[in-house]
């Protein structure tokens, strides 16, 4: 290489690369696209090869360009890790944290959690985005996500911040239409309203009871991909869901849903999840403990 990559080059690579657009990253980082686009240039040149496959609808990565994709997320986190040894991030943690979460939990529990931590951390920039999909954490440039349910993936650290459970619900009026089940295996003749969460198999309801666990398949003529969207219709007498305790909580302490099988549940706790490469990282560590003080303050490990 004649030139040596800057360091901010390859930090709008990352950008790039995540955003899959030249025009995204330009808004995101507030410059022009034509600026993108001649940083990405002077890359390449660098690099003295092709990153990036360019159309005219997204921009993806050459073979070579996944190569320095990986060593630039490397070289970036080692950069900003060392920034926080310098400047004892532990007490006061600075710069960027890119963190998502599912729609419902994160606009209802997360979102007045981290509100409280940028008050509490004033120079720390928060990035947040809701996805109910399964998140590749180190592909999208996450270096948090806060997860309800079952943790998968290898080459993560994962640590509880909130002990949840699931409960299959229902509204008084659909009940008093369709009678009450008895059993587990009676859901199927029932209306399931059923939700495509991320740890969830669509359709398949995995719960702990008398006998153990027990999974039973489900169905009806609604379904959704919003948790919140699913416990309304639930409430308009649609059928039967599978929801988190904490996001029904009110609803069954006013009557509008009731417990169905309550001696069924399913474990929904609410996890803290991000790349081991991450593990020494000021700014996740104080995240990841504040939310889990937040949430047990706020009696979540009680609900």
């Amino acid at each position: 290489m004649n030139n040596k990559p800057l360091l901010e080059d390859l930090r709008l690579f990352a950008v790039v690369v995540r955003n899959r657009s030249f025009a995204a990253s330009a808004r995101e980082l507030g410059v022009s696209k034509a600026v993108v686009s001649k940083r990405m240039a002077v890359l390449e040149d660098a690099m003295q090869t092709p990153l990036l496959h360019r159309t005219t609808r997204s921009v993806t990565l050459t073979g070579q360009g996944e190569i320095v994709h990986q060593w630039a997320q490397r070289i970036l986190d080692d950069v900003d890790q060392m920034a926080e040894a310098l400047s004892h991030e532990r007490a006061a943690p600075s710069g960027l944290l890119r963190l998502c979460s599912s729609s419902g939990f994160g606009r209802n529990r997360l979102a007045p959690a981290l509100s409280a931590l940028a008050r509490r951390y004033p120079s720390l920039e928060i990035q947040v985005e809701l996805l109910d999909r399964p998140v590749d954490l180190v592909g999208e440039g996450f270096q948090l996500d806060i997860r309800v349910g079952t943790v998968a993936e290898g080459n993560v650290i994962t640590r509880r911040i909130a002990r949840n459970s699931r409960a299959l619900c229902a509204a008084p009026d659909y009940l008093a239409q369709r009678g009450t089940p008895q059993r587990l295996a009676d859901l199927k003749a029932h209306a399931c309203i059923v939700i495509r969460e991320r740890d969830q198999d669509f359709g398949r309801w995995t719960l702990h009871g008398p006998q153990g666990a027990e999974t039973v398949k489900v169905g009806g003529p609604l379904s959704a991909n919003n948790g919140e969207i699913v416990r309304q219709w639930a409430i308009d007498g649609h059928g039967i869901i599978l929801r988190s305790l904490w996001d029904v909580a009110d609803d069954l302490r006013s009557g509008r849903l009731v417990r169905v099988l309550p001696a069924y549940a399913q474990e929904a706790d609410v996890w803290a999840v991000y790349p081991s490469r991450l593990s020494t990282s000021a700014k996740v560590r104080v995240c990841v403990e504040f939310l889990e003080e937040w949430f047990g303050r706020m009696g979540m490990n009680e609900v």
